[in-house]
């Protein structure tokens, strides 16, 4: 007998395109009168944020910006920020969010690659903007943002963002669902730790399901008091705006992000969730003072972007920050494994704790997959914390592809996942745990080292702010590990001094040959640019 399961089709009563635009709609009726936004003396409910959003779309569309039209925006976490975050989606346009640290000849490179129709930018950062253009030989259409907490005298000329948001808004016409989940939503540049960064293209679907498994994997409670730290212009803030539209969470922002506001902040206004990047965290436990109380109740965070130190995470428990380590990728909107918490850590030392927390731990519940496979034979590693291969990942958020780039994507798809170039093991619970970028794998005489384990010991050294391992040069050993050290305020230590700290914490061969004191180039989500740490180390003796 032959089944008719097939006999349906879609209908708009059972199938609707996912997008986290309908967050907004959400907020704008479940959570209308809550607090959405927090910033100096601006405090906005999520009913005033949607009618914001809203007419600022319509008035995108007033200006001729159409669907699939890049819209790029250079601007720090203000709520213009968030509110384009949804205003874009809303009118169609694909959101390009510009890393605010970057140099102008990269903006003018990705405002080229981009097919930019139009460049949103805040008032402070308009003489990176005028370098920009003189770079590119002309110009694109501009909306300046003037933020009261900043007040900056440079413009050129462009209309102000206040005034591009229209009051009798087409409700109807700015709904904001797209007419396919797989239409474009986000265009984001990858960091540029290897040179050229790559357009990562991203899709309603993946937008939707990243928000909700966010708030499943870090068990986020409705009303969130949520501190604007993780840059909105890295993976679009980890989707963390789009998950505070759904919970009608209050967004607290500060602009910038010295230690000391962050902490303020958080006592202040009783923060209960933020991201960071483990720099961050480090910076914050590096402000603590003495009698500073322990923030009671524990404040959640998410951290990610490089492996956090354990004695990192050991002094942000002490402070009443309770970290998860998360992990991911440009390319997989951000955070798409957990290192979740198990009971059987509860008796162990906070050494130990803090050791097995800077795990990259296990899928989250969007992702299909996140496996670590041996590229050679194409099978998954044993579970012996032994065997290294890479990590593999395959899920609806991954993205669509890069943009004008179809070899690269094929490259990075091949065999049905998306090869992250991270080389792991795998423990016997199935925890994922990172031992190097696959290219910053020192081999000397034979022998791996994984420069995240030198590292990890340099951070325990009194006087190491932070560090970084990579391969020098060395006739002998073919290549040897070289350090690269910045050294905390007012501390005095010396090459012998730090080479032998780590004699005493690692093998020999793991021990780095050479100590260069420097300030490390970083990127602004705090990861450092090793590429140029590794040009540097070719030409040392």
């Amino acid at each position: 007998m032959q089944n008719n399961f097939d006999a349906f089709d879609k209908t708009s009563a059972n199938f609707v395109p996912l997008s986290p635009v309908s967050f907004l709609n959400h907020a704008e009726t479940l959570h209308n009168e809550r607090t959405a936004i927090v910033y100096g003396d601006i405090t906005r409910t999520w009913s005033e944020t949607a009618k914001r959003i809203r007419g600022f779309a319509q008035g995108l569309a007033s200006m001729g910006i159409k669907k699939g039209d890049t819209v790029s925006v250079l601007c720090p976490n203000i709520p213009e920020m968030l509110e384009l975050h949804f205003a874009l989606p809303v009118s169609g346009a694909v959101l390009n969010t510009l890393n605010t640290r970057l140099e102008p000849e990269t903006i003018a490179y990705i405002l080229n690659h981009a097919d930019t129709q139009l460049l949103i930018v805040d008032q402070e950062l308009i003489p990176v903007v005028e370098k920009v253009f003189d770079i590119m030989g002309s110009s694109v259409p501009l909306i300046e943002i003037s933020d009261p907490n900043a007040p900056s005298p440079h413009t050129l000329g462009g209309k102000n963002y206040n005034d591009v948001i229209e009051t009798d808004v087409q409700y109807e016409a700015f709904s904001g669902f797209p007419d396919d989940e797989w239409d474009a939503i986000c265009l984001n540049y990858t960091s540029g730790t290897s040179g050229r960064p790559k357009g990562v293209v991203y899709h309603h679907r993946g937008a939707y399901l990243m928000a909700l498994g966010t708030i499943a994997a870090w068990q986020t409670p409705h009303y969130p008091i949520y501190l604007s730290v993780v840059p909105m212009f890295h993976c679009n803030g980890w989707g963390h705006p789009w998950v505070m539209a759904m919970l009608g969470g209050t967004v607290v922002f500060t602009r910038t992000m010295a230690a000391d506001t962050l902490l303020s902040a958080i006592e202040k206004y009783s923060v209960t969730h933020f991201g960071a990047a483990p720099i961050i965290l480090q910076m914050l436990t590096d402000a603590k003072t003495d009698d500073m109380q322990a923030f009671e109740p524990k404040v959640k965070v998410l951290t990610a972007g490089a492996p956090p130190p354990p004695s990192v995470l050991e002094k942000t428990k002490a402070m009443g920050l309770e970290v998860m380590q998360v992990y991911g990728l440009t390319e997989t909107y951000g955070h798409i494994s957990q290192c979740l918490w198990q009971e059987s850590w509860e008796e162990l030392e906070a050494s130990k704790q803090a050791e097995l927390q800077a795990q990259q731990g296990i899928a989250m519940p969007m992702v299909d997959a996140v496996t670590v496979i041996d590229r050679s034979t194409g099978e998954p590693v044993p579970s012996d914390s032994q065997t290294q291969g890479e990590i593999a990942i395959r899920g609806n958020t991954v993205m669509k592809g890069y943009y004008k780039d179809i070899r690269a994507t094929e490259d990075a798809f091949v065999g049905g996942y998306f090869w992250s170039g991270d080389g792991a093991v795998v423990d016997s619970k199935g925890y994922i745990q990172i031992k190097d970028r696959l290219k910053d794998v020192i081999i000397s005489g034979g022998e791996n080292i994984s420069s995240v384990e030198v590292e990890a010991v340099l951070f325990r050294h009194p006087s190491v702010q932070a560090a970084a391992i990579v391969a020098k040069p060395d006739p002998k050993w073919g290549e040897v590990p070289c350090a690269f050290v910045e050294l905390r305020e007012g501390a005095n230590a010396d090459e012998d001094d730090i080479i032998s700290f780590c004699r005493e914490h690692l093998a020999g061969f793991k021990t780095p040959k050479k100590i260069v004191f420097a300030e490390l180039p970083k990127t602004s989500t705090g990861k450092i640019q090793k590429f140029k740490l590794r040009e540097i180390a070719k030409s040392l003796d």
